[in-house]
């Protein structure tokens, strides 16, 4: 189990823009990694009426299930690693039996069954910069492709100030970029309308 408070910026970025940001930092296809989130919650979508999320990354065969709850400043990420038999069981089952998590949820309230809501893969690059970690990602979800920019920083404050002289620096405008979840999950209710007419 480990928690963690998840401070970052981000931005969504057109094609031109993200691959001139992969030319400056000099960033290679051996940079790249894929991930893929799932994300869950209930029927009722009690997770996201209470500001929250809850996704299963895949990477490198490595489930990591993450809770996310506001904060007074950014996120407080709950997490548990799960083995590939305990996935699979969550996502057939839609029940957690032990872990951090399934704490954090009992706390909310949260006790029903969680069904998948939407799936989205991401290729990253992440590199070093300023204070914080810079994290180019090219995401695709339900015949979307999108480009977007985070920065994660220790300090709010700090870290607005380098964001925000980051996007200046290449003239990349400020967009209201929401999170991959709800990007997703807006687009999959777009598909399902399309395929189901």
């Amino acid at each position: 189990m480990s928690q963690n408070l998840e401070i970052e910026f981000k931005n969504l970025l057109t094609h031109e823009e993200y691959n001139r940001l992969i030319d400056f930092f000099d960033l290679t296809e051996s940079d790249l990694f894929k991930q893929v989130n799932i994300y869950f919650d209930t029927k009722e979508h009690s997770l996201k009426k209470l500001g929250c999320a809850l996704r299963v990354r895949i990477k490198e065969n490595v489930y990591e299930l993450t809770l996310k709850q506001p904060n007074s400043v950014g996120l407080m990420e709950t997490s548990d690693y799960l083995n590939e038999d305990q996935f699979n069981a969550f996502v057939n089952t839609g029940l957690l039996h032990m872990g951090s998590v399934m704490r954090a949820l009992q706390n909310l309230g949260v006790t029903e069954c969680l069904n998948v809501t939407a799936e989205l893969t991401t290729y990253r690059y992440e590199t070093p910069y300023n204070i914080g970690l810079l994290v180019l990602d090219r995401s695709s979800y339900y015949d979307v492709i999108d480009h977007e920019l985070e920065f994660e920083v220790q300090d709010y404050d700090e870290g607005k100030k380098a964001f925000h002289q980051l996007l200046n620096k290449f003239n990349i405008p400020l967009r209201k970029t929401t999170n991959k979840i709800s990007r997703a999950y807006k687009q999959k209710l777009k598909f399902d309308s399309k395929t189901d007419a």
